[in-house]
């Protein structure tokens, strides 16, 4: 059977500041959805709310973008998958094996308080699939619980964008919280690369995270080796 991927995207579009934008970080999504092409499996695309993900400016522009993200934005069809996304009530978690969080800060907003998203990933880890993350994508794992009331992330290895990356970023001072300390305090077993911004994956059975963008390629290739 044809393996299914949900990726997951987010519906904010700027940082507190109204005037401060952000949104996916286009490059995240479509690493992934790339390595998933070529294996044949089938994807869709869900958010918090539904309807649009917006893109953040930075991951459009040089040297943060690249040629999978420019092929995106030259292609109306699947731009148009970023137009209108499902809502978690209209996801059956049944219908797929994995479920894969893209990044970007717009993500620490609407991801973590997500009731539906919560679900639909408790669903799919608890029937044998496969949870995963990449950079500010594990943003929507803080508050995921099993049906036994722990958290999904307690005791588990991971990894996520670090804190260092967000102060080398410059964005320290704009963003709600800080995802690493937060996923320490629940638990998590945190893990980071020794240098910022490289490649970094940890497989913890079938939880795999990626550190930051550079790392959703592997991230994704992780994905479909364990399928």
């Amino acid at each position: 059977m044809t393996k299914r991927i949900l990726h997951v995207v987010s519906n904010v579009s700027h940082y507190a500041d109204p005037s401060e934008r952000t949104g996916l970080w286009l490059s995240e999504l479509t690493h992934a959805y790339d390595v998933f092409a070529k294996k044949g499996y089938e994807q869709h695309l869900v958010s918090p709310k539904g309807g649009l993900s917006p893109l953040e400016p930075r991951s459009l522009k040089w040297p943060n973008i690249d040629a999978t993200a420019k092929v995106w934005l030259a292609d109306a069809t699947r731009m148009a998958l970023l137009s209108n996304t499902a809502r978690p009530d209209e996801i059956n978690s049944a219908d797929f094996d994995a479920i894969y969080f893209t990044g970007g800060h717009a993500v620490m907003w609407d991801f973590p308080e997500s009731e539906g998203l919560q679900r639909i990933t408790r669903e799919i880890y608890e029937r044998g699939g496969i949870v995963a993350s990449v950079c500010h994508g594990y943003c929507g794992l803080l508050n995921t619980k099993l049906s036994d009331g722990t958290l999904l992330v307690s005791g588990r290895k991971l990894t996520g964008f670090a804190w260092v990356e967000e102060i080398l970023a410059g964005v320290a001072k704009k963003i709600p919280y800080n995802a690493e300390q937060e996923m320490k305090q629940r638990g998590a077993l945190y893990e980071k690369a020794l240098l910022p911004f490289t490649s970094y994956v940890v497989t913890d059975d079938r939880l795999v995270t990626g550190q930051n963008p550079q790392s959703a390629k592997a991230t994704a290739e992780r994905i479909a080796e364990l399928l």
